[in-house]
């Protein structure tokens, strides 16, 4: 049963694919776990505090995660019975689970420590691909963080690789809406979650001070990786 423009086999595929954490089996039903952090919830400060990524990461990504299972267990059976309504009611929940799961995946990988190279400018093929459609990573910045702070209500601001047209993009997406709703051909390199519970604790209701500073994290080495094998 398809689920609008994200399949449960898209969102199980794409764990695979940028390793979303474990998956296990509950009554022959793939289930997702919580991927641990590649860094303690205080090094991202003064960016981040510890206190928001500690929230984050192991209380709005798990209730993703446990009603993503949740939807995902009830779904067979539902199909099984012909129950269309509630075949329909439990699509709306995995595609938001789901791209919650999906996204915060992408999100803590696209964060590092300033130790770490946090903030360092890309370099090689993704850089030069940014001053040639952007101006400069400056442009680019000033781009996402303008686009981040007009997205009314919840979302997501990203730069995409569109594979189809072989260039770069910058989307946004409601809600939890994974990037592969807006065209199956975009290929998240670097996301960034605009909703209030990734900021609100430090920057209260300033979305746009929250975005300057989370570029002094960004993780440029992923997305570079990520640019460089998806248009191989």
């Amino acid at each position: 049963m398809a689920m609008g423009s994200v399949s449960r086999k898209t969102l199980v595929g794409l764990g695979r694919n940028v390793g979303f954490g474990g998956i296990g089996y509950v009554r022959g039903v793939k289930t997702f776990t919580l991927p641990d952090l590649p860094y303690d919830y205080g090094a991202l400060e003064p960016a981040i505090s510890g206190e928001i990524m500690q929230l984050h990461h192991q209380k709005h990504h798990q209730t993703y995660i446990t009603n993503f299972n949740k939807a995902l267990e009830q779904l067979d059976p539902a199909i099984a019975k012909g129950d269309a309504t509630a075949v329909v009611k439990l699509q709306s929940a995995i595609k938001f689970n789901g791209g919650g799961h999906i996204n915060h995946s992408i999100f803590w990988k696209n964060l590092t420590p300033v130790r770490e190279g946090g903030g360092e400018p890309p370099k090689g093929s993704l850089g030069w691909a940014i001053d040639t459609q952007f101006g400069s990573l400056e442009a680019l910045i000033q781009k996402m963080n303008t686009d981040g702070a007009a997205l009314q209500g919840s979302g997501w601001v990203w730069l995409a690789l569109d594979k189809e047209q072989k260039k770069l993009s910058v989307e946004t997406t409601a809600n939890q809406d994974p990037l592969v709703t807006k065209g199956s051909g975009l290929v998240p390199l670097l996301g960034i979650d605009v909703w209030e519970h990734a900021y609100y604790l430090q920057y209260k209701n300033v979305r746009p001070d929250y975005l300057k500073n989370i570029w002094k994290v960004i993780n440029w080495k992923y997305a570079s990786n990520e640019y460089e094998r998806e248009s191989a």
